[in-house]
């Protein structure tokens, strides 16, 4: 029997003695994931440090097998020259489960992770047939394994959900390995996915255990790990996209979150309820469902990913490219998140051209009213910049006089008014109709410019609060 399958039974033997072990373990010693929070679905404390089963499993498959660990070392795929950087992601994830770590010190105990795996022989030296220089190697694939840690342990929301996805990632690369006649690769992965495939049985909803960051850390670097390795096997730049696409779901959803995140102006590693799977959830679908679907786009990705490396006709395989990329667009409009569709329009519709002018008229109206010296200039320019801003009614309340002006016809719909104190007495109005496509923002801008500079022209120091009201 070939050497991958003996130590793929042995971890996915291992595995379902461990797993259970470690389960009973957890939950006499309260090591439990508590619900209550409004992204958990489990309602009921859950063991959460199942990555411990999933080491012990897959160290153990080549603790027994000199014969695979010499096969891994002839291809440069050294267990032994990896465990150190596999067991310090493990222990940072494990120190997280336990007692918790700071967002930037999790970020930290993983660059210096990525940083042993580069030292230990896991670069990206090229993309396909490209050589890369040292201070290109190390840069990008810290990136790519920092990449793949935080997808996997951002996409762990779900029973069943980063174990399957990592199942079906290692298959893919195995499978890729045996095409290939890789047999450092293979042995490298089969085993991890039956570790994965034990570990499923008892994490598959409703799980009696989680991964926890421990084993969410540890497939992702694994993973990314073999990845990088199975990119240096590609002979063409498109055939490289491989592991990208073995890997889209959970790089796609931290992705999505880094996006999403940043257009809210939220903490990147903030936690939320906007994961793939989420949506999902308020599609309507059961946690098993969204599970099971989330499978069957791993194992189309896999799919895709296997055909673009044994396609060997470059037309054929720019044409998989664009039908997977246009399968991955219509995932994301799937999803209806609002954040993408307001960018888009924002983009593509033309409204940050709109901004972009409205930001030029504003700071010429800072110019131009600042260097204005009478009332009247100032009344003139207020005038031009209302109507320019769309407007319908100003009036200026200065000194016990009173100026006004009407731009078009009077409003026959319902509109919105704004009134601007600049002093005790002294204050403007402004009119507008409902419907208006100007954003809020720049509204906000422009009576901030009128409020400032006026009031910084005006004797009497005291400004009351801006008021509004619809009639």
């Amino acid at each position: 029997m070939e050497p991958f399958l003996w130590g793929g039974l042995r971890a996915l033997l291992f595995s379902l003695i461990l797993t259970p072990i470690c389960r009973d373990v957890f939950r006499s010693y309260r090591v439990v994931d508590e619900p209550g929070e409004a992204r958990k679905l489990h309602r009921q404390p859950i063991p959460r440090v199942g990555g411990i089963a999933i080491a012990l499993s897959y160290l153990l498959a080549y603790v027994f097998s000199s014969e695979a660990t010499g096969i891994l070392s002839r291809e440069g795929l050294s267990v032994w020259k990896l465990l150190p950087a596999a067991a310090a992601i493990f222990a940072a994830g494990l120190i997280d489960d336990l007692w918790g770590l700071k967002p930037w010190q999790k970020l930290t105990g993983q660059g210096l992770c990525a940083l042993l795996a580069f030292a230990s022989g896991i670069r990206v030296l090229g993309v396909a047939a490209y050589p890369l220089g040292l201070w290109w190697s190390l840069p990008l694939t810290v990136f790519w394994l920092l990449l793949c840690i935080n997808a996997f342990n951002l996409v762990d929301g779900m029973d069943g959900l980063a174990a399957g996805v990592g199942l079906f990632a290692s298959l893919a690369i195995f499978l890729s390995a045996l095409i290939e006649g890789s047999q450092g690769l293979a042995l490298a992965t089969f085993p991890l996915a039956m570790a994965l495939l034990g570990f499923l049985c008892f994490n598959f909803n409703p799980a009696t255990i989680f991964l926890g960051d421990s084993g969410s850390m540890l497939i992702g670097f694994l993973l990314g790990c073999y990845g990088a390795v199975w990119s240096q096997k590609s002979a063409t730049l498109l055939a490289a996209t491989a592991p990208l696409m073995v890997l889209s779901i959970p790089l796609l959803d931290v992705t999505l979150c880094v996006v999403r995140r940043f257009l809210h102006k939220r903490p990147i590693f903030a936690a939320d309820r906007g994961h793939i799977h989420h949506r999902l959830l308020d599609r309507g679908l059961t946690p098993r469902q969204a599970v099971l679907l989330l499978y069957a786009g791993c194992a189309l990705a896999a799919s895709f990913s296997l055909l673009q490396r044994l396609l060997h006709n470059t037309a054929l395989s720019v044409l998989l490219l664009l039908l997977f990329c246009a399968v991955l667009w219509i995932s994301v409009q799937y999803l209806n998140y609002s954040e993408f569709a307001l960018a888009r329009q924002l983009i593509v519709g033309g409204e940050w051209r709109e901004v972009l002018r409205a930001r030029l008229k504003l700071l010429g109206l800072k110019r131009t009213l600042a260097a204005a010296a009478t009332v009247e200039e100032c009344w003139r320019v207020v005038c031009e910049a209302s109507r320019d801003f769309g407007f319908c009614f100003v009036r200026l309340r200065f000194q016990d006089e009173s100026r006004e002006e009407t731009f078009g016809p009077p409003a026959a719909g319902p509109y919105w008014s704004l009134h601007v104190p600049l002093s005790r007495e002294d204050s403007i109005e402004l009119r507008r109709e409902f419907g208006s496509s100007l954003p809020p923002l720049i509204v906000s801008a422009f009576v901030d410019t009128l409020r400032d500079i006026l009031a910084a022209k005006l004797p009497a120091p005291e400004v009351a609060p801006v008021s509004g009201m619809v009639r």
